[in-house]
């Protein structure tokens, strides 16, 4: 049973990427705030234009409009900083790792129903299981544990090995499975 690794792998692989979304929910909190103090700078920015820079009917002198200029970018760029880091997170670890969790648990279960050799089967098996660890594996120890190591090793380009070892693994899957699928559970 050569898939089983893969179909255990995949299913607690799920429960770090998943977890990731109650996690990210409790940054909102802070993108909340953000979102509402940019709101109030840049709506008092729209209402001194509209008014042709004049608050209590006083026209505002230049340090006046640049320092409300200010604050309403210092706003704008909190709210996008804020936004940065759910994003960094959204569209790296917890998408690529559910996703490449699930791949890894249906390759599990297809590889239970190939009667290919065991060699092949476990070069698959292995493929994706290390193909997951170099790839979204890397991107949650730097993203969410912001581990040093691993933002070194995604800025090389060999941080290219897990994707291309899924590649290779998905293509294998699909000639190994278009030889030699079975309708049921093959022993190896």
């Amino acid at each position: 049973m050569i898939g089983k690794k893969n179909i255990v792998f995949g299913f607690l692989f799920l429960v770090f990427t998943a977890s990731l979304g109650p996690y990210m929910v409790t940054m909102y909190e802070g993108w909340g705030q953000a979102y509402g103090e940019k709101q109030q700078s840049v709506g008092r920015l729209q209402q001194l234009q509209t008014d042709d820079f004049e608050e209590d009917l006083e026209p505002l002198n230049a340090d006046q409009i640049a320092r409300a200029n200010t604050g309403g970018i210092l706003a704008m760029n909190k709210l996008y900083n804020t936004e940065l880091n759910i994003d960094m997170i959204k569209g790296g670890p917890h998408a690529h790792g559910n996703l490449e969790s699930v791949l890894n648990i249906i390759v599990g279960v297809v590889l239970l129903f190939v009667s290919a050799s065991p060699l092949v089967k476990q070069i698959i098996s292995w493929l994706f299981i290390l193909g997951t660890l170099l790839h979204s594996g890397m991107l949650y120890l730097e993203r969410v544990l912001q581990l040093e190591f691993a933002a070194s090793y995604l800025q090389t380009s060999v941080a290219a090995i897990g994707p291309l070892m899924l590649l290779v693994g998905l293509l294998l899957m699909a000639l190994v499975t278009a030889k030699s699928l079975r309708d049921h559970v093959v022993r190896d």
